[in-house]
């Protein structure tokens, strides 16, 4: 789904599974790094959250392009100082308004953990009614959002049928309502593409 949306930018991708201990050698084994979403939440203990967590910071100081996605998004901020709770509102399921830095985005979301305390080095640049830090920049250093740019409506018919025992019915019925709007998921590629190649929010 990640080369999908970031397709058209001449980028080569490389898989890791860290949640099976895969690993790369370090930091310089790529131009640019995204952390993927997951089920496991950052503040869990797993075997991989603490050399996940190393390594976010080994690509931090060396000032390579970081980017993070749902759980990527908690797990960067975790690591370099921020905080990951469960959000007693709930969940965010479907299509969800956003509104970053003055423009407004309709993405799709899959979470009930959020950001709830900034590290230092983020500046808070996209938010919604649901999830006050929507979306994070580390000057020079990472982007990371809240939802799921690279999930379509396929995507999220996907989950409300097999995750269907997670979510209230409510919001599954208003997920499948909304399957059918259009997203704003190949605008917000493009930029999370420009930041690889620039590393500005600009």
């Amino acid at each position: 789904m990640y080369s999908s949306m970031l397709s058209g930018h001449d980028f080569t991708f490389q898989t890791y599974s860290v949640v099976d201990m895969e690993f790369p050698n370090g930091a310089s084994d790529a131009d640019g790094w995204l952390i993927s979403g997951s089920k496991h939440g950052a503040y869990e203990d797993h075997a991989f959250i603490p050399p996940l967590e190393d390594l976010i910071r080994e690509i931090a100081d060396q000032g390579l392009p970081l980017v993070g996605v749902c759980f990527g998004h908690q797990i960067i901020a975790q690591a370099l100082g921020g905080k990951v709770e469960k959000f007693d509102a709930g969940w965010a399921v479907g299509r969800q308004t956003y509104e970053i830095e003055g423009d407004e985005y309709q993405l799709n979301a899959w979470h009930q953990d959020q950001v709830t305390h900034l590290p230092e080095s983020a500046t808070r640049v996209g938010t919604s009614a649901f999830c006050e830090n929507a979306m994070l920049y580390y000057e020079s250093k990472a982007l990371t959002i809240q939802p799921h740019p690279e999930f379509n409506a396929h995507a999220v018919a996907g989950l409300l049928e097999t995750r269907a025992d997670t979510v209230p019915q409510d919001l599954q019925t208003r997920a499948r309502d909304a399957l059918q709007e259009p997203d704003d998921n190949q605008k917000m590629g493009d930029r999370l593409a420009h930041f690889f190649k620039t590393k500005s929010f600009a």
